[in-house]
């Protein structure tokens, strides 16, 4: 006789890890992209078996030195934060994990040219593929787009690349 594996979801499922990888920042003004390393942290808590709360924090040096000079702009970071929260839907039920979700953000520029510490509220687009080993230990790689919509002019665009490991309990 042929059976079929069995195929499950879990709901109240906490997740907590490492993400590291590259950001690329577009700051207005400036020609080339600033882009440099760095990592957070995640956490996701299984609302229902396909719908996630997220909350995730990253920390990124994108540039090592940004000078100010004549006619260039006072929004030149050489780091830049974020945290956000948000929802993804996801599809668990095989041990490649897809998903997607919209994480409400906030965000912080650093450094370089800027004075103090440039704040800006946004919103961010997150894609992810995790691969779970078993029901304890995942790894994966995700795609952060973000928009920091207070400061759009400064910074259009944020795009993160990230690889991922993370610890699950509770099923």
């Amino acid at each position: 006789m042929i059976a079929a594996s069995s195929a499950s979801a879990f709901e109240r499922q906490h997740h907590f890890g490492l993400d590291g990888g590259v950001g690329m920042l577009k700051v207005g003004g400036k020609d080339s992209l600033s882009v440099g390393g760095g990592g957070g942290l995640h956490y996701t808590y299984g609302m229902t078996d396909a719908f996630n709360l997220m909350v995730e924090g990253c920390f990124m040096q994108v540039a090592l030195e940004e000078l100010p000079g004549k006619g260039v702009q006072p929004n030149r970071p050489t780091s830049f934060s974020n945290a956000g929260v948000g929802v993804s839907y996801v599809l668990d039920v095989l041990r490649w994990v897809p998903y997607g979700g919209l994480l409400v953000e906030g965000y912080s520029a650093n450094g370089g040219t800027v004075q103090g510490t440039s704040i800006a509220v946004g919103g961010a687009i997150a894609l992810g593929l995790d691969y779970a080993f078993n029901r304890t230990f995942a790894a994966g790689v995700a795609f952060r787009q973000h928009f920091a919509f207070s400061k759009i002019s400064d910074y259009p665009t944020y795009t993160q690349l990230l690889l991922r490991l993370e610890i699950a309990w509770g099923y």
